[in-house]
Formats: structure tokens, sequence, C-alpha cells
């Protein structure tokens, strides 16, 4: 079969999903009222409390949440055939992912900008607090430190990608104070096709830096890579948001976007023919790539693409503290997320278009692949057009860039360029990863300093520079020493399991709120993916410690890394089960009518108390 029929069927469920679902949210569920003062207007200090357009802060808010999960997830999980990935990503993006990040956002707004954590210890209890605190400080670092491995692994020794990706920010940080600086009636347009022009021109002039003096320069090894990242990292989370990561964000949404529609498009044109079988012989487990039988780990592969606790992390970060008006929320909260599962989709589609020969001898060392019996196909004619090394390039980034520039090749008058479309795919993939460093990272940053107030009042201050400097570095210190220390198959497990998660956190949180505002009757809405993403991902992550990271080819291995693993794996279960039955006693005292705030939900920046912002 080709391409055509799962690409509108993805188009058709979100689209139904967006319309229908995502105004019965908005109108009925968190009952949205443009008549509010948002955190926006009411603390407006111009650092991290500025009122942004829709369209702006929808662009900062898509790159933020748009990393490497949505791409490389459904790469690894095509092991599994084309089907249970589209389904998982068509379904759960409408009905979990979107939902999550559309509620956990609008319950940030209404309580100030507050952290998921700092929620949790208002509507919950002064438990689920700490231990949300708790389980989201260790997710951050290994998420950021998952996602930096895989932008370290893509941009070392590649100056084309490196040079671009660092032209990037002189361009955001000259867009951003023109936006904010310029009283012109189109600054934003004009500020917006400018700042596009500059990106694409950088993109452009990338091609050119290999094999020149500048090209010696950028060419980094990837402990410098790191090093970089973490610099940049450290800056953007200090900066004003307005200056750089906000700008450089909403700059690369325009690539982002603009290369997903233009995906879009090609897989609509040229139909690709799908080779990957509907469900795979690795459905029962035994797979190359991922260990572990279809359910449940294709539900933690696919992180990203369908649901995300990362994504409540900015959604109750950056993004509350920058929403004009409320009803703002719907397109930014669950729309970005219907773009990320269609990020997830094309990628899916992508790899599925290769033959399985040519996915394997990719994504698995030489040594794996020839037990695998398959024999390549076109495998090394694309290493001679792209001119490098395909076989055994593992970690997803790698096969995805050949599955894109093989859909673009395919558009009329695109053709004979496979080479130009590779390394764009690359330098694709990385801005999608960096843009969720530098948020991550700030948002990192905003939970250390809220940790840490409770100690000395004023790390609780966001604008306080000293603090500010000493809790950025500690984020930064953490994500980096992993990434210098760790390895890719370390670390992107425990990312999935963290994710998921973090995500069941999420819903616990957004199902108080639902029930704490007297919405009885809706509380399904968050309870059902609660339910089920809780399920699969707590069994995953047991099957996970006893069959993966205390197996007996870890332990043989390296058994500190398996030790670490399982410590790190168990203590995130424990803390979700104590928020979980936290959260159940709340939505009992919640259904009797009684209605506990623990710590004033009111509670803005430094402790100001404003009435009637506390519920939904």
């Amino acid at each position: 079969m080709n391409a055509l029929p799962l690409i509108l069927f993805f188009l058709a469920v979100t689209a139904i999903g967006y319309r229908y679902y995502s105004a019965f949210l908005a109108a009925k569920v968190m009952a949205l009222d443009d008549s509010r003062v948002t955190p926006a207007h009411r603390f407006n200090d111009g650092q991290n409390y500025v009122p942004t357009n829709k369209w702006v802060l929808f662009g900062h808010h898509f790159a933020a949440i748009s990393g490497a999960g949505p791409l490389i997830g459904p790469v690894l999980a095509a092991q599994f055939g084309y089907l249970p990935g589209l389904l998982w990503l068509a379904f759960g993006a409408v009905l979990a992912g979107a939902t999550h990040d559309f509620v956990t956002l609008a319950a940030s707004v209404r309580r100030n900008g507050k952290s998921l954590a700092e929620i949790a210890r208002n509507e919950i209890s002064p438990v689920a607090g700490v231990t949300a605190m708790i389980a989201i400080l260790f997710i951050i670092v290994i998420a950021l430190a998952g996602l930096g491995i895989a932008v370290v692994n893509a941009l070392a020794d590649s100056p084309w990608g490196t040079f671009t990706i660092f032209l990037t920010i002189p361009i955001a940080l000259l867009i951003g104070q023109y936006l904010h600086r310029s009283k012109a009636p189109y600054a934003i347009r004009n500020g917006s096709i400018a700042g596009a022009l500059m990106v694409l021109g950088a993109v452009v002039a990338g091609r050119f830096i290999p094999g020149t003096a500048l090209g010696a320069i950028f060419t980094l090894t990837k402990p410098e890579i790191t090093i970089a990242i973490a610099i940049y990292g450290f800056i953007a989370s200090v900066l004003p948001v307005w200056m750089l990561l906000c700008p450089r964000d909403y700059l690369s949404s325009y690539m982002k976007l603009g290369t997903i529609a233009l995906l879009v498009i090609g897989t609509i044109v040229v139909a690709p023919h799908i080779y990957a079988p509907a469900v795979s012989q690795f459905a029962a487990g035994g797979g190359p790539i991922i260990p572990g039988k279809l359910f449940p780990f294709v539900f933690i592969t696919i992180a990203c693409g369908a649901i995300s606790g990362f994504h409540a992390l900015i959604g109750s970060g950056t993004t509350p503290k920058m929403i004009d008006k409320e009803s703002d929320s719907r397109m930014i909260g669950y729309g970005a997320m219907l773009c990320e599962g269609l990020v997830g989709c094309v990628a899916l589609i992508a790899v599925c278009a290769l033959h399985p020969g040519d996915y394997y001898a990719i994504n698995v060392p030489p040594a794996v692949f020839a037990k695998l019996g398959l024999a390549t196909v076109n495998l090394q004619h694309f290493s001679q057009v792209v001119g490098e090394t395909l076989v055994g390039r593992t970690g997803g980034a790698v096969s995805l860039a050949v599955g894109f520039a093989q859909i673009f090749s395919g558009i009329p008058l695109l053709g004979g360029l496979m080479s130009y479309w590779y390394h764009f795919a690359i330098m694709f993939e990385a801005l999608f990863i960096l843009t969720t460093i530098d948020t991550g990272t700030r948002v990192g940053r905003f939970m250390v300093q809220e940790f840490l107030g409770r100690a000395w009042k004023p790390f609780e201050n966001t604008s306080w520079m000293p603090g500010t400097i000493i809790t950025t570095g500690l984020v930064v210190f953490a994500w980096t020493w992993f990434i210098l220390n760790g390895s890719i198959s370390q670390i992107w497990p425990m990312f999935g399991i963290a994710n998921q998660l973090l995500s069941a956190v999420a819903l616990c949180v957004g199902t108080t709120v639902i029930l704490n505002s007297g919405n009885v009757k809706y509380a399904w809405t968050t309870m059902f993916p609660l339910a089920f993403v809780t399920t699969t991902t707590l069994y995953a992550g047991w099957r996970s410690i006893f069959d993966n990271f205390l197996g007996a080819k870890m332990m043989a291995k390296d058994p500190f890394t398996g030790y670490l693993d399982t410590t790190l794996t168990a203590i995130l279960m424990v803390c979700v089960l104590v928020i979980l039955t936290a959260s159940v006693r709340a939505w009992m005292r919640a259904i009797r009518g009684e209605h506990v705030t623990f710590v004033a939900a009111t509670a803005g920046p430094d402790h100001l108390h404003m009435p009637g912002s506390g519920c939904c």
C-alpha cells in the first residue's frame, strides 16, 4: 500500500478532534473566559511575564515542546510495524496528549503561571507537591540529557549543521530586539518574514562551509559540542525571555512548520510505497531495536508524538506567563500538540517507506543486522548520493533523514537533490532538539528556584539575578554531566518511561483541578487517559527494570549503569504512586464538596495575593 491513506486518516482524526473535542474542553471543562486578566498582564515584568501575540507564542510553544521525541520515537517504534504507531499517534494525540497539554496550560494560567509541582501542592496536598517537585527535577535532568545527547550526535563533526545552528542565535537576538521595541503596525509580520528568510539563508549558507577555514572552526567533537550547548542553554535561560529564547524558538518554528507542511504535501503528492508490515514479527518481542513486546513498549517509545509529560513543564512554565488572553490557550495548548502528533506521523511514514533491510541496516549495529537474515536494497545507493556511510548509524536520526530525503526527492522538480535534502533533514532534527534544550533549562531553573525558595525566600523571585545564575548553573551542570558520562542507550529508555510518568502526574493534577472546580461530570476527560498512561507506563517500567536494566546482558556489560537506571526508574515509579494515592484522596474530598486549598493558589510572584484567580 502507499502512504496516502495513512496521512489522510491522521489528518481527519486530528481535524475532527480540534474542531469539536477541543471546543468542548475549552467551553465546558476549563470554561475559558477572556474577561479574566491573565498573569502576563497582572505581573508584567518585561522578563518572564510578558503578554505575547498568540501566533508568536504558538511558535515559541510548539518549538519548545517539539524535541527529539516525535521524530525519534516513531522511527524506533516502526520495529513493531506502522499500524500500532499510527493508531497511538492519532487517537493518543487527540484524547490524551492534547487534552493533557491544554488542561495543564489553562490550569496554570488560572493560577498565575505556577508550576505543575506548585499546583499539585495547592490542589492535592503538600506531600504531593514535594513528591512532584522531586520527580520533575529528576525528569528534567534525564529529559534534557536524552535530548542533548541526540543533538550532540547529530552535530558532532558536522560543520554545516553547527554553523547554521550558531547563526540562528544572532538572528534571534536581532529579531527579538526589533519585535520588542518596534511600534510599527506591521512589526510582527515584517520581523517574521525577515527572520524566516535569514534562518533559511543560514541553512543555505551552511552548505558551503565544509572544506573552508570556517568549516574547520565549526567542526567540533562531541565533548566540544556538549560544552557549546551547555553555554547556550545557560545564556538562554538567564537572558529575558523576549530577547533570545522566544524569538529563536519562534523563528525556528517557521522552519519546523514549513518542513512539516512540505513533508505532508510531499507524502500526499509522492504517495511513497509503505514497505513496512502493518504489524511486524517483533510485536511479540525479540526486536533488535526496542527490547520488549509491542504492549506496553510502543506507548513509551512513541512518547512525545501522542502524549508527553515534558509538555506539562512548558505548559506550566514559560508559556502561561505569556498568554495574552485565556482563549489563546486552546490554540496554543491543544493545537500545538496536534502539530507535534503530525510530526510523529510523517516521521513514521518516512521510515516505513524504507525497505526493511535498509531500515534495520541503519538502525542496528552491523553484527546484529547480520543475524536478522535481511538484505539491503537501496542503502548503498543512498550512501553514495548523500556522501556518508549510513550502515550502523543507530539512534533513529539518520534513518529518518534518509526517509525524509527520499520523500523530498520524489516531489516534482525537486529530484536530484537528495544530498541537500538529507543534510537539511539532519538540520531540521537538530533544531527540534535544541529549542527544547533552551526552554527546558529555563523551566528547570524555575523549578529549582521554587524548591530553594522554601529555604531562602529571595530564590522565589525569578527576576533576582544571583538566584537565576545559581539555579541555572545547577540545572545545566546536571544534564551536561549525564551527556558527557552517559550514552544514548543508557539515557533514552529512561527518558521514555520518565516522560510518560510525568504525564501521569500532570493528568493527576488536571483531574484534581477539574474536580475542585466543581465539574465532576467532566473529570473523565483526564481520568481515562490517566488510567491508560499510568497502567502502561508502570508496567513498562517494571518490565524494563527486571528484563533490561537488571537483565543478564546489562549486568555482564555494565552493572553500574544497570543499577543506576534501576534506581532512577524505581524512584520515579514510587513518586507517581505517592502522587496517585494523594490524588485519589483529594478526588474523594472534592466529590464530597470539601475543596481544601493547602497553599494559596492565588499567590503570584513574591507571594502577591491576587483574589479571583484560584479555580477553573
